[in-house]
């Protein structure tokens, strides 16, 4: 999250005086590079620092990003980026105060599946029984599963049949939520196998 505190004055007096922190908080945004690293210019694995809130008053305002990388290197390299900017943007106006809040939020859980693949072969093999023939595709943003594997419970994604994931015509169809059921009632047979 990155903050801004600005100086607050009456408009009426505002004149070499007021110091918007909305003003500031929107030329932040401004100069991120708005071709190249936001969601709906990258895709595939290409990272990306997506701006999904900004409130705020003149006095005080609050911008929320939400950084994704499928590297360690190349999310340092984005917390950097945004340091920078706002750093840039801090040095244009010494009155006011630009603060940068980084929170881990989501990993990549490849890292600690490459140790132990064994729940994405089983699966794997849990969709072909059932008929399906899995596709492995990145998922940009974060997930449950990535959390939980995180936390030491290795749990990479099964599909839902989820389509236009958070956008305002979300949908499912009963027989992709069926499908992947399935899935998953092969899943916990396959787990509950010996080794």
């Amino acid at each position: 999250m990155v903050r801004v505190r600005g100086v607050s004055i009456h408009p009426g007096t505002a004149k070499d005086r007021l110091v918007n922190a909305l003003h500031l908080a929107a030329k932040i945004i401004d100069t991120m590079p708005q071709v190249t690293l936001t969601p709906e210019t990258t895709e595939g694995r290409q990272g990306f620092i997506h701006v999904y809130e900004m409130k705020g008053t003149a006095a005080e305002a609050e911008i929320r990003f939400i950084l994704r990388d499928f590297e360690l290197d190349g999310l340092a390299a984005k917390e950097k980026l945004l340091r920078q900017v706002c750093a840039t943007i801090q040095a244009t106006e010494p009155r006011a105060e630009i603060t940068v809040e980084m929170r881990p939020q989501y990993r990549n859980m490849r890292y600690w599946l490459e140790k132990d693949m064994r729940p994405v072969e089983l699966a794997r093999a849990a969709c072909r029984d059932v008929g399906l023939e899995p596709v492995s595709i990145p998922i940009r943003g974060g997930t449950d599963g990535s959390r939980l594997t995180e936390m030491g419970v290795l749990c990479p994604n099964i599909f839902t049949g989820m389509q236009d994931i958070h956008g305002p015509l979300e949908w499912i169809s009963v027989q992709d939520m069926a499908a992947s059921l399935r899935v998953c009632l092969q899943l916990a047979e396959l787990a509950a196998e010996p080794a």
